[in-house]
């Protein structure tokens, strides 16, 4: 199915539950985290409601009477003093397993990339990915993406930091 079928709108407080559902799965699935159900639905509902921060879409099936959503992303912002504008950052890009494939994200990103580049103070799009998510890569590359240059840092006082023991560099006998 080709993403013609595909409606994307903008997501509203009454998404909340899906957005839920969705953010917890993408976070079981990526990354092995299970994720407080209440401190993520504090989280969405308080960035539902500061358009400062960004926003989300929510991709559904044209036609479907039920308007069930089948995707989402969240766009937040970062600005570039080099570039006197604001990147747009794609984030918890969820899509429902048996419609992967069949175009969602190709609908999402691109009623993305029409709204980035109508918009003079968006100087682009960015996204990261889990490095061993070679499908994520594989459908981000597809629709126009690239490896940026940049690696992520980080310091995450919430939910702690942990590299999986593959990515780190030296082994435990070079650091003792």
């Amino acid at each position: 199915m080709t993403s013609e079928g595909i409606a994307i709108r903008p997501a509203r407080q009454d998404d909340v539950n899906t957005i839920v559902l969705f953010n917890a799965a993408m976070a079981l699935e990526t990354e092995r985290r299970r994720l407080d159900r209440a401190t993520l639905r504090q989280g969405i509902l308080a960035f539902l409601k500061s358009p400062g921060y960004g926003f989300y879409i929510v991709a559904e099936r044209r036609g479907d009477t039920s308007h069930k959503p089948v995707g989402q992303l969240m766009i937040t912002y970062e600005w570039s003093d080099w570039r006197n504008g604001a990147f747009w950052w794609i984030q918890s890009v969820y899509v429902v397993p048996d419609q992967r494939g069949l175009g969602v994200f190709r609908a999402m990103h691109a009623h993305i990339l029409v709204k980035a580049k109508a918009d003079p103070c968006v100087c682009g799009i960015r996204l990261y990915v889990e490095r061993d998510n070679r499908k994520a890569q594989t459908v981000y590359q597809r629709v126009g993406l690239r490896p940026s240059c940049y690696t992520i840092y980080e310091q995450d006082f919430v939910l702690g930091h942990t590299v999986p023991e593959k990515y780190t560099t030296r082994s435990n006998n070079e650091t003792q």
